[in-house]
């Protein structure tokens, strides 16, 4: 069907709603806005559904969310009796639209006769993996779009470990709801009537309670908390989102007594008002709170994304200015923190494992190496933690998860949840802020610390963002040209391998040899230099954009920041042609 009919059958359609039509009639004679609404279907990813909220096929809307729960449903009723009676927990965050869709997507389940389990209120992308494990449920759906721009919204599906759906069950999904007439073949129920035939069951305090008690369990130095408590000052902000209660409850209940939480943005806001965008990576989303430390005196500050699974942190360095650190730093700080801390009190497993992904800092290798522990690559996503921690267990704990990270500021530490969990963070992140407080070091000098003890590694990402139709294209191209044409030099230094994950190979181009990833296919291209540098480029699986990531290393601080400006600089001007 092409995009006009497609934008016809829905104006026509007795199932689309009054004010859906409307919006629609309101673009009639907006060719280009049509196309962009109805050219393709938002496409079902590993990750689920992300998309700009709007009428049309390729927009999030109830009717797009109904069809990908139809879909699920559909995959669930093949596995069996047994399956579908094991039930779908439903998450939702504080965008526009979550709670609809959040009951959208339990009620498309219920006339699938398989009981939805919702949340009374929004609550943190974790909880969610924790509520699949702790009901037992078969799958999970979280509605968020994580911290992307307010006008987006999302939908993850997860299974039963707790993990996003993985890569075979995704594709077995897509391939249902393809199937799927987008009005006709999907069923949906009253919520009435589902909730009286308890097909809908509203679940919430005995989940959070179960939750935060495993959180807590992560916990390594609670004495030391203690001992600094009464001087020891933070500040927390959700960013308008779902971390504002259990992030401030998990750091009551370790013992912290000042911590200092932002009011304006405190509260749920699908439009972000007080940000620019709700994105712990980005320093403008703390202007509010670096105000507020600088009067309040605090050593420091925590930000937590819509959904609470990413976390970023401001710290003071040695002049006394607020700074930001990137999820790189805070990784190896809470690696360094974990190994060192596990090994001190002889709780940290011979046959333990931290696992990173592929775009994240080498500096963890050395960390790990440090304290004998196995360090482990996976591709980009936290999906990827995930599925290692369920191979683990399958397996007998021939190796013992230790903790995970990812440079895009997601970590976790521990099992009970199979994806990034800012609440843990947040735990784990103040607690160790206090203990280098005892020892009278900030998290900043701790990180000079650790670059003085296995040297300076300093990372960056560049996204350049292709958006619509022609986007998609020139990221495709973008792609096949570094494919057929890999540079062979960078400033001067030799590329000496490339990984193309696609392929699952890597070639080494200086002896010419080729070698086997024993990693998922993924459209990932990882080149390697001589003096230790690297870049990855890759198409953004929920953004429209292309991400190049870029790591140096260097004696110092000043060295590896020379050397990055100029690898920046070039690695940009080959990708953009």
């Amino acid at each position: 069907m092409n995009y006009m009919k497609s934008y016809q059958y829905w104006l026509e359609s007795d199932v689309v709603d009054g004010q859906t039509k409307e919006e629609l009639k309101q673009i009639e004679n907006d060719r280009k806005e049509i196309e962009e609404r109805f050219y393709t279907n938002l496409a079902f990813g590993t990750g689920g559904l992300r998309g700009i909220i709007g009428a049309g096929t390729n927009r999030i809307n109830r009717y797009t969310v109904r069809k990908a729960t139809q879909g699920l449903a559909a995959y669930i009723c093949r596995q069996g009796e047994e399956a579908r009676k094991k039930g779908v927990v439903i998450a939702y965050d504080s965008r526009y639209r979550s709670p609809e869709f959040a009951m959208e997507s339990a009620k498309v389940l219920a006339a699938n006769g398989i009981k939805a389990y919702v949340f009374d209120e929004l609550r943190p992308t974790p909880a969610l993996s924790f509520a699949v494990r702790e009901l037992k449920a078969i799958a999970g759906i979280v509605i968020t779009a994580s911290h992307n721009p307010a006008q987006y919204n999302g939908y993850k599906a997860y299974w039963e470990d707790g993990g996003q759906l993985p890569p075979e069950s995704a594709d077995a999904v897509l391939e249902a709801i393809n199937g799927l007439d987008i009005f006709k073949d999907v069923k949906v129920m009253d919520e009435g009537q589902a909730k009286a035939q308890g097909l809908i069951e509203i679940i919430g305090e005995e989940i959070d309670r179960k939750f935060l008690a495993k959180v807590k369990e992560q916990s390594i130095n609670p004495e030391v908390v203690a001992q600094v408590a009464d001087e020891f000052k933070m500040i927390y902000t959700p960013f308008h989102g779902a971390g504002n209660k259990p992030v401030r409850k998990i750091l009551e209940m370790i013992g912290l007594k000042h911590v200092i939480v932002i009011k304006e943005q405190e509260q749920p806001d699908p439009a972000f008002s007080t940000l620019k965008s709700p994105n712990p990576e980005e320093k403008e989303g703390f202007a509010i709170a670096i105000e507020k430390a600088e009067q309040a005196d605090v050593d420091l500050i925590i930000a937590t994304d819509p959904d609470c699974d990413r976390v970023g942190i401001v710290v003071r360095n040695k002049e006394g200015q607020y700074v930001t650190m990137t999820g790189n730093q805070v990784g190896v700080l809470l690696t360094e923190y974990i190994l060192s801390q596990k090994k001190e009190k002889g709780t940290l497993p011979a046959n333990g494992v931290v696992i990173k992904t592929i775009v994240t800092t080498e500096m963890a290798r050395a960390v790990a190496a440090n304290y004998g522990v196995e360090i482990m690559d996976v591709l980009t996503g936290f999906k990827f933690i995930g599925e290692k921690m369920k191979a683990f267990e399958e397996n007998g704990y021939d190796k013992q998860y230790v903790f995970g990270f990812e440079e895009s500021y997601g970590y976790l530490a521990g099992t009970y949840v199979r994806d990034k969990d800012a609440v843990v963070a947040s735990m784990l992140i103040a607690e160790m802020a206090a203990w280098y407080k005892s020892r009278g070091m900030s998290l900043y000098e701790g990180m000079q610390e650790l670059y003085e003890k296995y040297g300076v590694y300093l990372e960056s990402l560049k996204s350049i963002v292709l958006e619509g139709k022609t986007g998609v294209e020139k990221m495709q191209s973008i792609m096949e040209m570094l494919r057929n044409d890999t540079p062979k030099k960078i400033n001067g230094v030799t590329v000496t391998a490339l990984r193309d994950y696609k392929v699952s190979k890597r070639y080494d181009l200086v002896d010419h040899r080729e070698e086997t990833i024993d990693l998922p296919s993924s459209d990932v291209l990882y080149f390697e230099l001589e003096d230790q540098s690297w870049f990855v480029v890759r198409p953004s699986g929920t953004e429209p954009k292309i991400k190049i990531y870029f790591s140096v290393a260097g004696d110092t601080m000043a060295e590896a920041e020379s050397k990055m400006e100029s690898f920046k600089e070039a690695v940009t001007g080959i990708v953009k042609g």
